[in-house]
């Protein structure tokens, strides 16, 4: 019996999804880099090292790499396999810093998810990742020439930070990660897929040493990049998992909506204090109102009565005119008193209305229109992407800027984007009653990105639309998609959207 728990639990842990991996992420964006000089139809080199994108058709690798350039002008190829796919493509040497040993490569043919580079600070002792080709690995599998330009996923070792260091006047990052000729080139990662350095040389590990590997510093990276005129994008928050990034928007949600509970419940109190506190104004102002109604019909009543009585006196004296005068004065007076009297007011606290200023502290307005996305760093989880403020238009039925048709979930809208041109599907969810929007990113390998564009083919609605028979299609053909998709994704970035100006 527990066997077969033991297998069912096996059987249900391999059907989950993964989650797709950042180091495998950036993994994407990893090439190796082969170099060849030849003389007169005979080959007098060849090397070859790692590298990694930092455009979609740039890569950097260390210069000591492609010093067959130098040896050898006008003589040189430069090979760039890329991690997937099934071909080589061919590069040139844009820029070089032979001191940083450090060099810029371009290629075309081919589009390299680009890596982000991490400015924040790192702890000794942090998990760091080495990636790349490393020769001795080649050494031991390939069986021909054609293996060195065959894509494949590149080598990934761990190990620890140790600190930073100078090397030859070049800051560089001491590091356990195993590394080997070949690695040269190659990015050193951070836990979230970001890159700290690019591994360039090692220790020998002699009669028992321990081997540590050096790595170019970011910071060198980023001024080499910048002198070259090449961006790079940079991310500067602490690496955090999915996992926690998602229950910390958990928490900031469920803080968000005790918070919005407790205004309302703030908002209730004082607009019953505020009711309370305008009936027996109210109160107040009837009784007064009764006692001044009540005063003035006693006060006609009383003049009748004289009245009255000055007509029958009249009338003993024979003065019959005047005594018909002032029976009839009396009288008016004494109707009036009646209808003074029956007409005092009366107290009814059902009718007393709230006054104007006692409405919510934050009254709620949906999202809509021109709108201003800012990122809500302590909900997000980045590690390659911009984080600049996006703008978005917003119309009702689920219209995104005048073109994008959304599709209506329990809690928002959502449309899942497939680029033709970029190995990232992105998940985007708004919800106009929050003003929360969110894109969950997935970086995904070739074959994944490939189901996921023929799932995406088998959408037909592309513009907005009010046929709420299309909106529903469009709904079911994006649950394909979603299913198709790792667990969890790499990114999550969480915007909350404000009107724009």
């Amino acid at each position: 019996m527990i066997r077969l728990i033991a297998f069912l639990a096996l059987i249900l842990t391999l059907a989950v999804p993964a989650r797709a991996d950042d180091i495998s992420a950036s993994g994407r964006g990893v090439v190796r880099i082969v170099v060849i000089a030849v003389v007169d139809d005979e080959v007098v080199g060849f090397g070859h090292g790692s590298g990694f994108a930092v455009g979609p058709n740039r890569v950097v690798t260390n210069a000591h790499v492609v010093a067959l350039v130098q040896r050898y002008p006008g003589n040189v190829v430069i090979g760039i396999v890329p991690s997937e796919g099934s071909q080589a493509f061919q590069g040139q040497l844009v820029a070089q810093d032979i001191d940083k040993d450090l060099a810029l490569i371009e290629f075309r043919g081919e589009r390299l998810p680009p890596l982000a580079l991490y400015t924040g600070s790192l702890g000794e002792g942090e998990s760091v990742y080495a990636l790349g080709y490393p020769g001795n690995v080649d050494l031991a599998t390939a069986q021909s020439a054609n293996d060195y330009i065959t894509p494949l996923t590149p080598v990934r070792t761990q190990g620890l930070y140790s600190g930073r260091r100078s090397l030859m006047g070049t800051e560089v990052m001491l590091h356990t990660a195993s590394i080997a000729r070949g690695n040269s080139g190659g990015p050193l990662l951070d836990r979230c897929g970001r890159v700290i350095g690019i591994n360039s040389a090692f220790t020998r590990a002699d009669e028992g040493d321990a081997a540590f590997a050096f790595a170019i510093s970011g910071a060198e990276l980023q001024s080499f990049l910048r002198a070259a005129g090449q961006g790079m994008n940079a991310v500067g928050g602490r690496c955090t998992s999915i996992e926690d990034s998602l229950a910390q928007d958990r928490a900031a949600g469920e803080r968000a909506a005790a918070d919005a509970a407790a205004r309302t419940a703030a908002d209730a109190e004082r607009a019953r204090q505020a009711h309370e506190t305008a009936i027996d104004a109210e109160r107040e102002r009837i009784d007064l109102a009764r006692e001044n109604y009540m005063a003035i019909a006693a006060f006609l009543l009383v003049l009748g009565g004289l009245s009255l009585a000055g007509a029958a006196m009249l009338a003993t004296k024979g003065q019959r005119r005047n005594a018909i005068v002032a029976g009839v004065a009396g009288g008016v007076l004494m109707l009036a008193a009646l209808i003074v009297f029956l007409l005092r007011p009366t107290f009814d606290a059902q009718a007393v209305t709230l006054p104007a200023d006692t409405t919510a502290s934050e009254p709620h307005i949906a999202a809509t229109g021109p709108l201003v996305c800012t990122l809500i760093a302590e909900r997000s989880r980045v590690t390659v992407s911009k984080t600049d403020d996006v703008p978005l238009d917003w119309q009702a039925e689920g219209c995104m800027n005048a073109r994008t048709q959304y599709a209506q979930t329990q809690s928002g809208w959502q449309r899942i984007l497939v680029p033709a041109d970029e190995a990232t599907v992105s998940v985007l969810d708004f919800d106009p009653q929050s003003g929360i929007y969110v894109n969950s990113r997935y970086l995904l390998t070739a074959p994944q990105m490939a189901e996921a564009r023929r799932l995406r083919s088998e959408v037909e609605l592309k513009q907005c639309s009010r046929n709420p028979d299309a909106v529903g299609q469009l709904g079911a053909k994006q649950s394909a998609i979603r299913n198709s998709l790792p667990a969890l994704p790499n990114e999550r970035l969480v915007y909350r959207c404000t009107g724009a100006e």
